[in-house]
């Protein structure tokens, strides 16, 4: 029971009223001493009016009044004379005189706690204001013990009420918390149970409902977490499939162009000029189609391979993405510019770097064709102390706003129809393979621009 909320709600409510009792209980232990006091005085007065009335009285009589009164003596105080009225037989010497004419309301509780406490029978004195001006002053004197066990019967009775409020209020408290508190709670909890165990299972995500706004609020805030993250598991999912089908592919696919590759030394010995300029860019084409397609399947579908570091002409490689892409597109009013040193060596994976390339290049070379103008894509690049920086431009369309939103998430990037979306993706995890950052510099009506930053290998293992 105290290991649940509601248990420990109930437990603590009742902890508090009972202290909230206890703050009550106190003042007026402390207030119904006072009127005990009050009480024997009263009846002392009266008492001491019969022999006012009558000079003589029967030592019995006598006797009753002052029992029936609860003291021992009864002393008035009448025109600044102390007169002894009534008085018998005191059993033992005074201990302690209290005045109620000037007693604080401190001096009353802590009095009043003094004598619970002290349970040895003793003698006091009571001094306190007749009633109906019935002289200056009235003291008595009389014993503690019926005082005492007056105010643990009144204690006791206190404390039985307490506990029987405290014990409905919490009862109150607790169902009513309950309903408006702990019932959303649970289920809060066993939709996140429930959820837990399918996640994949849209019918699962939780539905808001609860009108708390501090309850809303997190309801709202786990159907967010649960819808993105059943979305996330379904397109990881599909990536999955996605991965194990490209595999499959990738593996017919390298025998087929394994074959191809062998009829390149066939085509090298061709007399045309074209064919023979073109031939090694074939051979190349084919050999780093075959190359990914092991990769493909050596690496598996999640993740690309670490990059094989080597040292490079960066021109001659923007040069063989360009070659390529102008056959792609022979006839289209369509320029490409390099702008970099010729001896511009940079160190990296040479194969990467060219899909990487090929890629920035082809989605640029495909957004200017889709809009129908003439258009020019340029790669400029420049070394630096820390690396290399790649620009890869164009002055086409510029991206359109869903497109910037998911610009290097698979399959959600995608700008032109029919389109995979993974180009970009793809760039950027062999960008950052190699320890650097692909990111989109600019976009607009003027064109796109893509930077890629590539650090050095000291650099890079030195971080």
């Amino acid at each position: 029971m105290f290991n649940s909320l509601s248990g420990r709600v109930l437990v603590l409510t009742i902890v508090f009223v009972m202290m909230a009792e206890v703050l009550i209980f106190v003042p007026s232990v402390a207030s119904f001493r006072e009127d005990f006091f009050r009480g024997h005085l009263e009846r002392a007065q009266i008492a001491s009016l019969t022999l006012l009335a009558n000079d003589m009285l029967d030592p019995a009589l006598e006797s009753e009044l002052l029992t029936n009164a609860g003291v021992y003596n009864v002393v008035l105080h009448r025109d600044e004379t102390r007169q002894l009225v009534l008085s018998s037989e005191i059993p033992a010497m005074v201990e302690h005189t209290f005045d109620l004419r000037e007693a604080s309301a401190l001096t009353l509780i802590i009095d009043a706690l003094a004598r619970i406490a002290n349970p040895d029978p003793e003698i006091i004195r009571v001094i306190g204001i007749p009633v109906r001006e019935g002289g200056l002053a009235i003291e008595v004197t009389m014993s503690t013990t019926p005082l005492r066990a007056a105010l643990i019967d009144y204690g006791l009775n206190i404390l039985a009420l307490s506990l029987v409020i405290s014990i409905i209020t919490a009862g109150l408290l607790f169902l009513a918390m309950r309903r408006l508190l702990l019932s959303p709670i649970q289920k809060l909890v066993r939709n996140m149970q429930a959820y837990a165990a399918a996640p994949d299972d849209a019918r699962r995500i939780i539905t808001p409902s609860t009108s708390a706004r501090e309850l809303r609020l997190a309801e709202e805030a786990l159907h967010a977490l649960q819808t993105d993250l059943t979305h996330s598991l379904k397109q990881r999912e599909r990536l999955a499939q996605l991965g194990e089908a490209v595999a499959k592919i990738s593996h017919d696919l390298r025998n087929i162009l394994t074959s191809a590759q062998l009829f390149t030394d066939r085509i090298e010995s061709s007399e045309d000029p074209t064919v023979r300029r073109l031939a090694p860019k074939l051979e190349n084409s084919i050999r780093r189609a075959v190359t990914l397609c092991e990769n493909t399947l050596s690496f598996g579908k999640a993740q690309e391979p670490a990059p094989n570091l080597s040292n490079f002409s960066l021109a001659e490689l923007v040069n063989d993405v360009f070659e390529g892409e102008r056959l792609a597109n022979e006839g289209y009013a369509l320029s490409y510019r390099a702008e970099m040193p010729d001896d511009l060596t940079i160190s990296a994976d040479n194969e990467q770097m060219f899909r990487v390339i090929a890629n920035l290049v082809r989605n640029a070379r495909q957004a200017i064709v889709a809009s129908g103008t003439p258009g020019e894509i340029g790669v400029t690049a420049k070394a630096h102390d820390a690396g290399w920086t790649i620009t890869v431009s164009d002055n086409g369309p510029g991206l359109p706003p869903k497109a910037q939103e998911h610009l290097f998430q698979p399959f959600q990037g995608n700008v032109r129809k029919g389109g995979a979306g993974l180009g970009l993706a793809i760039a950027q995890e062999l960008v950052k393979g190699h320890g650097g950052e692909l990111s989109l510099l600019s976009t607009g009506d003027e064109g796109t621009r893509f930077g890629v930053e590539l650090p050095r290998p000291e650099a890079h293992f030195s971080k």
